[in-house]
């Protein structure tokens, strides 16, 4: 993996020979991880990546997709030297970075908070525009409503919480909360948006199934509320479903 910080990187341009960069490619500047998901997705192979340090990170979904590509901490040099047509951002780096940029005419491609599959489908293609990349925005559009019709026929139901290591949990108004719906379930939050859990009151009005996430990371909140001894008891009792951080992502 090659991570790069701004004179580093600025040197590496450099030494690329001129037939390095095809003429027809974007170069493109991912700002976060959230970000990177979507440079890589609606990328053609002729396009110049830059991608954040954690585009290869265990909660990176494409992460194997991220090998090769240049890592561009989201600081202004770092992001002069990539010299990049469009940046891709969903909370990495200042609005002043991003000002700066669009003052040197790099076009940006901002990625909102969606709270449901509408959303989602508004963010691609937003992004898939800006990148002029429109049909590549419409075959992810194509597959994710695919799996979602795949779903909605798996006939699951009942309610269901959400939980991660550290003790939070997703109601309604958050895109878990509509993950969890477009597989049939109702969330068990007591409360939309995220918050989080009571081990007490989970004990005493335990949740029918858990869908667990970021469980796999060892290293993850260890000492979190989601892992606490009692509530492991009771999962050993209840259905649960355990989620890859890499899904997630």
């Amino acid at each position: 993996m090659m991570r790069l910080g701004g004179a580093a990187l600025t040197l590496a341009l450099a030494l690329l020979p001129a037939s390095g960069v095809r003429a027809d490619g974007l170069r493109i500047l991912s700002l976060d991880p959230c970000a990177d998901q979507y440079a890589l997705a609606l990328s053609r192979p002729d396009d110049r990546l830059f991608l954040s340090p954690r585009a290869d990170d265990a909660d990176s979904h494409l992460r194997e997709a991220a090998a090769g590509h240049p890592r561009v901490r989201p600081t202004l040099e770092a992001a002069l030297a990539a010299r990049p047509d469009v940046v891709i951002r969903y909370w990495g780096g200042e609005p002043r970075l991003l000002a700066a940029l669009e003052r040197r005419g790099v076009r940006a491609a901002m990625v909102a908070d969606a709270q449901d599959f509408d959303g989602v489908r508004e963010n691609v293609r937003s992004v898939a525009a800006e990148l002029d990349r429109v049909p590549e925005g419409a075959a992810l559009l194509k597959d994710m409503d695919a799996r979602l019709e795949r779903a909605a026929a798996a006939g699951a139901g009942g309610s269901a919480l959400y939980m991660t290591p550290g003790g939070f949990t997703a109601g309604e108004q958050t895109l878990v909360g509509a993950v969890l719906g477009a597989a049939g379930f109702t969330p068990a939050a007591p409360s939309p948006w995220f918050a989080p859990v009571s081990v007490e009151r989970l004990l005493f009005e335990p949740p029918t199934r858990f869908v667990l996430a970021f469980y796999e990371q060892m290293r993850a909140d260890w000492r979190g509320a989601g892992r606490h001894p009692a509530l492991r008891r009771l999962m050993g009792r209840r259905e649960v479903v355990s989620l890859p951080g890499s899904l997630m992502g």
